[in-house]
């Protein structure tokens, strides 16, 4: 496995070409909307078919301590808030709309919900326990354990009335600048999600003020956490480093890794590092049919902007993480089926 800079610097002088070229010679399916649309039906059917034993069943390792309830009002048990949290993410309602649309909840429960409760949730210890056990019940469910992934990382506006892609990536480079650094950190929350290329569904997200190498950072360590092998990796150019190859491979282990090398690339470094850029100067165009795989994860990142939104209504960045959480869990239980 001998290959030196100069192998690696002149793939990278005519990437833009290959790539070109590989994109001309790649399949250009076109989605058909109609069957599009009645899948997605289908697997909305199936995802609040699923949702409500899943949820029981993420509630049921938890144990609750209650306090003194003589005399108090009557409250939500876990599996309400879960489900309650679950479904004003789903259609987008403000605090106090959903409060309102809850008072269903007091012909079949005597419970009456308050637009504070509902607020509340976001930062509730037991709730968010719920949704990280609702998490891994779900890729459990659906078999994921070995995967080949890729990741990418976006930002919600938190404040901004206007599309993302134009305003929001102001405040991002506002940040990256230190521009009022403090005043934006309350506009903007960076977002990282890693996607098994084969079930579709998120393995693992991070949620940062401060940037997206932080948000990316946690998403490793949370499928650390969960148990999960990965296989193999598709990032782009921005982790092409030995920094984030070294924290991948400390916490994910000997994963196979994919990404365009920048152009003052070295071949110095440790093993993992070298291996990863001999697979881009042996064959490149074999190199980039597997790195491109990480459209997959852009896509699942524009399906859910698509289906809950680009603005967070959440200002606190535990709260954040929590609005984020119930994103990913909307995305994979329509994988589910």
């Amino acid at each position: 496995m001998q290959i030196k800079t100069k192998d690696v610097r002149d793939i990278v002088a005519i990437l833009d070409d290959l790539i070109e070229d590989y994109k001309e010679k790649s399949e250009d399916k076109k989605r058909d909307w109609r069957t599009y649309e009645q899948r997605l039906t289908e697997r909305l059917k199936k995802a609040f078919k699923e949702l409500k034993p899943l949820v029981q069943e993420a509630v049921s390792t938890i144990k609750i301590v209650k306090g003194e309830t003589r005399g108090s009002k009557p409250q939500l048990t876990l599996e309400q808030k879960i489900l309650a949290l679950l479904l004003k993410h789903l259609i987008g309602k403000s605090n106090r709309n959903m409060s309102s649309m809850l008072v269903l909840f007091m012909w079949l429960t005597n419970i009456d919900v308050s637009y504070k409760t509902i607020e509340r949730l976001y930062s509730d210890q037991e709730v968010i326990l719920g949704l990280h056990n609702l998490h891994v019940l779900i890729l459990k469910k659906k078999g994921v354990n070995n995967v080949n992934g890729g990741g990418d990382g976006t930002g919600y506006t938190l404040t901004v009335k206007k599309h993302y892609a134009s305003e929001a990536q102001k405040l991002k480079d506002k940040i990256k600048n230190n521009e009022d650094k403090v005043h934006m950190k309350t506009l903007f929350a960076y977002f990282f999600a890693l996607i098994d290329i084969k079930s579709h569904m998120y393995i693992g997200y991070g949620t940062s003020f401060k940037s997206e190498q932080e948000a990316f950072f946690s998403a490793i360590i949370m499928i650390k956490e969960t148990g999960i092998t990965i296989e193999s990796l598709r990032l782009d150019r921005y982790y092409s480093a030995q920094f984030y190859v070294d924290f991948i491979n400390q916490h994910l282990g000997d994963a196979r890794l994919y990404f365009i090398p920048k152009r003052n690339a070295t071949v110095k470094g440790p093993w993992e590092w070298k291996r990863t850029l001999y697979y881009f100067v042996k064959d490149p165009i074999a190199y980039l049919e597997e790195y491109f795989k990480r459209n997959m994860s852009e896509s699942g990142i524009a399906e859910d902007k698509k289906r809950v939104g680009w603005k967070l209504g959440q200002k606190r960045e535990d709260r954040i993480d929590t609005a984020n959480a119930l994103t990913t869990l909307w995305h994979n239980l329509y994988w589910l089926g």
